[in-house]
């Protein structure tokens, strides 16, 4: 995990191969992100299980780069601190699909979200992601194809949708709301040949 960088109130754990990404006290939701730039085309796969079925919101942001082409972590960005409009509104692109959504205020949300950011642009919605009462080990499989974005949630596609205007190359992110508590492990990614 060296260079991965932790936007907001939260700590990981590593423990028998997982990593455990939480926030203290619940204090505030926060990103993980990995330091790699990723091309436009890649596949990235990674498995989840959640341990804290209660409450929770789970998101992962990809093509993250500044407006103008910038790297993520270019000093000339502001600050980010798991704030959400920081993602979706501020000086930042991106993509996010949101494949687990249990909040106080929206229990057990019966779909997952593909949005496109700067704006908060609702472009699908898709097929119900992690059930609110799973503490299953469930994988994910992400394929941005330039502008063909799918996910898959253990083999079954969720997300399926084409930009015609597609982002680039960037950043991948993982993303929890700060009542969630959820185990990582076996993050992988490739490259796609053009």
């Amino acid at each position: 995990m060296e260079g991965w960088l932790l936007e907001g109130e939260a700590e990981t754990e590593h423990k028998n191969g997982w990593m455990f990404l939480r926030s203290p006290d619940e204090a505030s939701h926060h990103v993980y992100w990995c330091p790699e730039t990723f091309p436009s085309s890649f596949i990235a796969e990674w498995e989840v299980q959640n341990k804290h079925p209660e409450a929770g919101l789970c998101i992962i942001f990809f093509a993250a780069a500044g407006q103008d082409g910038q790297d993520l972590f270019d000093n000339n960005l502001k600050p980010r601190t798991g704030v959400f409009k920081q993602y979706t509104k501020g000086d930042i692109n991106n993509y996010h699909i949101s494949y687990y959504a249990n909040t106080p205020t929206q229990k057990d949300r019966a779909f997952s979200h593909l949005r496109k950011n700067r704006g908060f642009k609702k472009v699908q919605v898709g097929q119900p992601g992690i059930l609110a009462s799973s503490t299953a080990i469930h994988t994910l499989r992400l394929v941005k194809h330039n502008g063909h974005i799918e996910l898959f949630l253990d083999d079954k596609s969720i997300i399926d949708w084409t930009d015609d205007n597609p982002l680039g190359k960037g950043k991948i992110g993982f993303r929890q709301m700060r009542w969630t508590h959820f185990a990582y492990r076996n993050f992988k990614v490739w490259a796609i040949s053009e």
